[in-house]
This record gives structure tokens, sequence and C-alpha cells, in this order.
């Protein structure tokens, strides 16, 4: 099914609070849309952020700076800003919302577009279509959600699909599924459908309710072993300052 086209007139206002030492992004209610550290500006202040993290431990961590990280809804810009900055990787961000950008920009330290970083004004589902896309992609992180936080905007299996196809042989996505109206059940069925039960991984929901879901373009044929995955952690946290050891405590395969 189509979505409706938005006009610029119906996207909402985007507004900032700060919270001690902690900024937040608005979009137009008091619901959260991102936050940043105002003294760490490029370090991921949100534990749901950082599980969107969780394909580090499917790659070779000296491969991470060669590859291309690419963000489906900016929100705070907090997944470009650690990738291009932390990481070294060429980033991505696709975003609706020209003021989303624009307070980025003024507010949370989102550097300026370069050679290895730009911001694409577009509607996700129809700007990952295009052909330049496809097969690019290492590290697709989906996190739209509209001003009320209700449920995730695009979570078809025919969407998934579209994400499937943007990775790269070895790249995973992770999405962030999250809101009152949301299902759990039926977003990792439609996950499931366009890239297999045996592709997703899933994280328990954080205290504030999110459940970060990993999908593999191409699954391993044998799971790593806990004792290796472990190994992938600890070098992930010794490299980027990432819990990853503790995230295996609360990170399972789906099926």
């Amino acid at each position: 099914m189509a979505r409706k086209k938005t006009t610029a007139a119906e996207l909402p206002e985007v507004s900032v609070s700060d919270d001690g030492e902690v900024r937040h992004l608005h979009l137009g209610t008091p619901w959260i849309q991102g936050s940043m550290r105002i003294d760490a500006p490029f370090d991921l202040e949100l534990e749901y952020v950082q599980r969107m993290m969780a394909w580090l431990l499917f790659v070779p961590a000296p491969s991470v700076a060669r590859r291309h990280a690419m963000q489906l809804g900016l929100g705070a810009g907090a997944i470009t800003k650690f990738c291009r900055k932390k990481l070294r990787m060429c980033c991505t961000a696709i975003e609706l919302n020209p003021r989303v950008e624009a307070v980025c920009r003024a507010w949370f330290k989102l550097p300026p577009d370069g050679p290895m970083q730009r911001v694409v004004l577009a509607d996700a589902a129809q700007e990952i279509k295009k052909p330049e896309w496809r097969a690019t992609v290492d590290a697709l992180a989906v996190d739209l959600y509209d001003h009320d936080a209700a449920a995730p905007v695009l979570d078809s299996a025919e969407f998934y699909a579209d994400c499937r196809a943007l990775l790269t042989e070895d790249g995973c996505l992770t999405v962030n599924l999250f809101g009152r109206s949301s299902s759990y059940e039926r977003s990792v069925a439609q996950l499931a459908e366009a890239f297999g039960a045996d592709a997703l991984w899933a994280f328990k929901p954080t205290r504030e309710g999110n459940t970060v879901v990993l999908a593999q373009r191409t699954p391993t044929p044998t799971r790593p072993k806990r004792a290796e995955l472990l190994e992938r952690a600890e070098v992930v946290q010794e490299r980027w300052g990432l819990p990853a050891p503790k995230w295996l405590r609360v990170f399972k395969p789906v099926a």
C-alpha cells in the first residue's frame, strides 16, 4: 500500500530540551526522539541506540572503517555521528523532515556533509528503492517514528525486503521496535518473511521498552558459539567503548 505523501506543512515542529548534562530532541511532543550527552556529543547516550551497534559482533573489527553505514530516520543524529567520528565509516542518513536536520546541525553537533557523510532529505521508503543504494550498505539502522512514537512508521515485509536489498553480503539491519501501538510479534513475523527466521537475533527490551532486532543479510551457516561472541564483544568494548559483553546476557537468536 502506498503511503500518503507528507507535505512540509504537516511535518511536526522540532524542539530541544536540556536535562542537566543531556540534551533531547522532540517532535512537537514530550516524547524523546534522540539524546546527546553535551560534553560527549559523539558517544551513544541511550542504551537502545548502543544496542543498534550489535552488527559489530558479526564483522571483523579491522574492516569496520572500510564499510558504509546508513541510518533511516536521523533522530538526534547519534548513530551517524558515532559511525563517522568513532568508527570512521562512510555514513548516509535519510531523513524526511528538513527541520530535524537543521536542529541536528545547530544543537546536536552533526558535522557538515562531505565525502564521507551526507544527509539525504527524502522519504526513506521511496529512497531506498533507488538502484544506486542496492548492495552498498554494511550496517543499516532503522529507527522510524512519527511525533507520537506509537509504532514504527514503516514495518511491512515489503519494506524489510527493500532494506535487505540494500545490504552487502555480510551486511546487517538493526531496527528499533517501540511504541504503545506496536507489536513485537507482528514486526518479527514481517522481518522473518523478508530475511528468514534464521537470520534474526533480538535483545530483550530495555527498561524504556525499546526492543532492538538484528537481521543478517546472509545468516552464518553455523551460529557463532557464546565464547566466540564474547571474544568479539570484548574487542568491541576495548576499541569503541560499547558495553558489548553485557549485550550477550540479553541477545539471542530469534529462532
